[in-house]
């Protein structure tokens, strides 16, 4: 790596081998050359002037790529895929004819485009599919492990640690819906045309409007797509990107959701993150354990979100059949869409796979609210034994505020059990079978059971034969 420029951080810290590999230059001009050799290919297939010599001369140099040369020629022409149509065209004297005939530019950029973001949805399909086991694994193992919910960020009625894993996974779980939606729906441009409208391979099958149409679906098949979008202008519908980079932004809120719990619950030392045996936390604190990790998927989430505005401004500025201005933009939020979100799951998997939980110092921060919690049904038992519904209201109210106070201005323990215990309205109040906590959890353990069994288990099951990525973190 060089230190005398700019790198990308997304290249450089955070994203995958796969990842970086597929949005590399080879990956894309190789696929340009591929989609060229299917063009003449099946126009040879249909009867044009394109020869067996000519199609094998191509594939023999399909990886040979003169990065110098093809420079020179777009520094000469201004044109980046007529560079590369020299380029390939100065390997293949023979073939130079028939190179991109009757084809626009948009049918190896927007097409190698479609390739690209398809390979992309299944890396990040893998990848959505991992931290949603592993967050299955940790909500079985905490399925009954009581904790303070919270509402409004203030302690509410008790949940489990499992069930809440289960909030964090369900997210997850209808990001992979809509992105195996997307996967589904997604399109090849083939061979539109200029403007979409297919003149020019109309003129070349001498009017001949079956055979045009059988170029765009076998072209398609080629390059293993069995259909194609109906209609385009010069580019397929930018509709399309937007698609994809708001189902992108979609995983990254919910990632930003969990890994913002998590920094809450390290910061109550509830539940932290992995932490290296040998990882500094401060330069000048050095008992800090920093919850970095969530902190980054929580940075890049905010970076993917952020660009999810340039898809619908792209898609609704392509004037008429098309204009240039979406370029340069779709080269930066494409790959950097998906390399974000690499970076952000490969973490996420690493923090899901190694959370570590503090049962000890969860039972403690439930302990001094449960009096609190416990009012309610004190409330009930107390009137069951006879006594005035408002009256008893009115003293739990009393004596909540004066134990409130103590917690709070005094720094005491929360003494409303004590208190109400003293009162001699709650004289028949079994104070300590009502503090079960079983008895506030409601059905959170067996929601779990029910969710692992019904939701995440149908999942495991459908991608058991994938080979489970990693998620080694580097820095």
């Amino acid at each position: 790596m060089t230190h005398e420029i700019y790198t990308n951080p997304l290249v450089s810290r955070y994203a995958s081998p796969e990842m970086k590999s597929l949005w590399s230059d080879d990956r894309k001009f190789q696929l340009w050359r591929q989609l060229w050799i299917a063009l003449a290919e099946t126009q040879a297939e249909l009867g044009l002037d394109v020869t067996d010599q000519q199609i094998a001369e191509l594939r023999a140099n399909v990886d040979q790529i003169d990065y110098q040369a093809i420079a020179a020629y777009e520094r000469e022409l201004r044109h980046d895929v007529m560079a590369h149509v020299h380029g390939f065209a100065d390997l293949c004297p023979a073939a130079r004819p028939i190179i991109h005939l009757g084809a626009t530019s948009c049918y190896v950029t927007d097409n190698a485009d479609l390739l690209l973001m398809r390979e992309g949805l299944l890396l990040v399909r893998d990848r959505l599919v991992a931290v949603i086991d592993a967050l299955g694994t940790f909500a079985h193992q905490y399925r009954d492990l009581a904790c303070l919910g919270f509402t409004h960020m203030q302690p509410a009625q008790p949940t489990t640690v499992g069930k809440r894993a289960c909030l964090w996974a369900y997210d997850l779980v209808l990001d992979l819906e809509e992105l195996e939606n997307r996967l589904q729906k997604l399109r090849f441009r083939s061979t539109k045309g200029t403007t979409g409208t297919q003149a020019s391979f109309l003129a070349l099958f001498d009017g001949d409007h079956q055979q045009v149409e059988r170029l765009e679906s076998r072209v398609a098949e080629k390059m293993g797509f069995d259909a194609t979008y109906a209609v385009t202008g010069q580019t397929y519908p930018r509709k399309v990107d937007s698609q994809i980079v708001d189902m992108l932004g979609g995983i990254a809120s919910s990632a930003h959701k969990a890994a913002t719990d998590l920094r809450l619950l390290q910061h109550r030392k509830e539940i932290e993150e992995p932490f290296g045996a040998s990882q500094v936390g401060s330069s000048a604190m050095a008992y800090k354990r920093n919850p970095m990790r969530s902190e980054r998927i929580c940075s890049l989430a905010r970076f993917v979100m952020a660009l999810q505005s340039t898809g619908a401004q792209t898609h609704s500025t392509q004037w008429m059949e098309r204009t240039l201005d979406d370029s340069a933009v779709r080269r930066l939020v494409l790959p950097q869409s998906f390399l974000a979100i690499d970076a952000l799951l490969k973490l996420y998997q690493n923090v899901a796979e190694g959370l570590v939980v503090y049962p000890q110092v969860i039972g403690k921060r439930l302990a001094e609210e449960l009096p609190f919690m416990a009012t309610e049904e004190i409330l009930m038992a107390a009137v069951r034994a006879g006594g005035d519904r408002q009256a008893l209201h009115e003293k739990i109210r009393v004596h909540s505020q004066a134990a409130g106070r103590v917690v709070k201005e005094q720094g005491g323990e929360n003494d409303l059990l004590q208190r109400l215990a003293d009162d001699e309205s709650f004289q028949q109040v079994d104070f300590e079978s009502l503090l079960s906590v079983s008895k506030f959890v409601g059905r959170a353990p067996q929601q779990v059971d029910t969710f692992l069994e019904t939701v995440i288990e149908p999942i495991r099951a459908r991608f058991a034969e994938r080979p489970k990525v990693l998620a080694e973190v580097e820095v």
